[in-house]
């Protein structure tokens, strides 16, 4: 049985660490502790914690943290606190949460979409560690290798890289697949029976575009910003090809528009913010104009492309659906590929 005096306080460090690593706030890494500890028969009912000055202290962490820590466990009925005596386990009879590992490439508007509507959709049945290995490929690797000390319900894991992705499978494939949810990118080479929410990147674009034909023909070329070194899926630009070609058009992949001198009658796909910036200062500077003698298409939606030009075209998944089936997947254990439908948001910009 685990005590509340100072002198006992390393004991808890056993059971109480925080990964530098991980998105997921301190104070529910810390609480998500100790609930595995109960779970474990590490902690059990009537256990006294530490006091908060006292935890503090030990882990380094501020003296909030850990108030949010016990706070969080008091709301959930895990922990009760006596005055002038401390806090302490005082139900160990709970629903316990299933154990879920995170794992985006990247933050950005769309893939906070996707979490926040997973986090929603998934309330109070689970408890998450999140993680970003920004596209890179070792890191990937190790924080996977790191995941799998660590006995958890389930892997969702957003698979995209910068470089070496063909060996990304081999390291997927280390992940029991009874718990492995693929999100976003089906990747190749991954074996046996386990779940996916994923875009079909080729038949997206190529419908997608489809669907503008009418509009699309009224420009004599539509040119892809594709950039050399990226993590977007190669199958977009399949996408893109298939189409131009089925369909006859004038076409270009650009791989950076530092020396591309906008052209009228052409349609500019962009798939990044960053270069969606540069693409909108340089229509400005042509005194071309947009919708007119420019098309712009952007990737992926966001709030302020219903702003800017008045209304940027975009071409997106729908990342609520993908957030909400990752958590309806999780709790119901599904072995499904779901296929995310993808739009097209029509705007003034072509």
């Amino acid at each position: 049985m685990l005590h509340s005096n100072y002198s006992c306080v390393k004991n808890y460090l056993k059971i109480l660490t925080i990964d530098e690593y991980s998105i997921t706030p301190k104070y529910l890494q810390l609480s998500n502790a100790i609930i595995r500890a109960i779970e474990s028969g590490d902690i059990v009912k009537d256990d006294m914690l530490p006091s908060i000055n006292d935890l503090s202290f030990a882990l380094d962490t501020s003296r909030n943290t850990i108030e949010r820590v016990y706070k969080e466990l008091k709301d959930k009925g895990i922990v009760s606190s006596v005055p002038g005596k401390g806090f302490f386990i005082s139900n160990t009879d709970f629903q316990k949460p299933l154990k879920i590992f995170l794992l985006f490439n990247k933050l950005s508007a769309h893939k906070k979409i996707i979490y926040d509507t997973f986090v929603a959709a998934i309330g109070e049945q689970a408890a998450i560690d999140f993680y970003i290995y920004n596209n890179d490929f070792y890191f990937f690797k190790k924080i996977i290798a790191e995941s799998t000390q660590s006995d958890y319900a389930k892997y969702i894991i957003i698979p995209h890289f910068m470089d070496n992705e063909s060996k990304a499978h081999e390291i997927i494939n280390t992940i029991p697949k009874d718990k492995l949810i693929l999100l976003d990118n089906l990747v190749p080479g991954v074996t046996g029976k386990f779940a996916a929410i994923y875009e079909n990147f080729a038949v997206d674009v190529y419908e997608a575009l489809k669907g503008m034909l009418n509009k699309l023909s009224t420009y004599n070329t539509i040119k892809l910003i594709f950039p050399g070194k990226t993590y977007h899926s190669k199958e977009i630009l399949k996408g893109f090809l298939n189409f131009c070609r089925q369909y006859a058009f004038d076409y270009a992949v650009v791989d950076s528009l530092s020396a591309e001198n906008i052209q009228p009658q052409t349609v500019y796909i962009s798939l990044t913010e960053d270069d969606l910036v540069v693409l909108i200062k340089k229509v400005i500077a042509s005194n071309l104009k947009v919708a007119k003698d420019v098309g712009v298409i952007s990737y992926n939606e966001t709030a302020l492309k219903e702003i800017i030009l008045d209304g940027i075209t975009t071409i997106s998944t729908d990342f609520k659906l993908m957030g909400s089936k990752a958590a309806e997947f999780a709790l119901n254990n599904s072995y499904e590929h779901f296929a995310v439908p993808f739009r097209v948001t029509r705007r003034s910009s072509l």
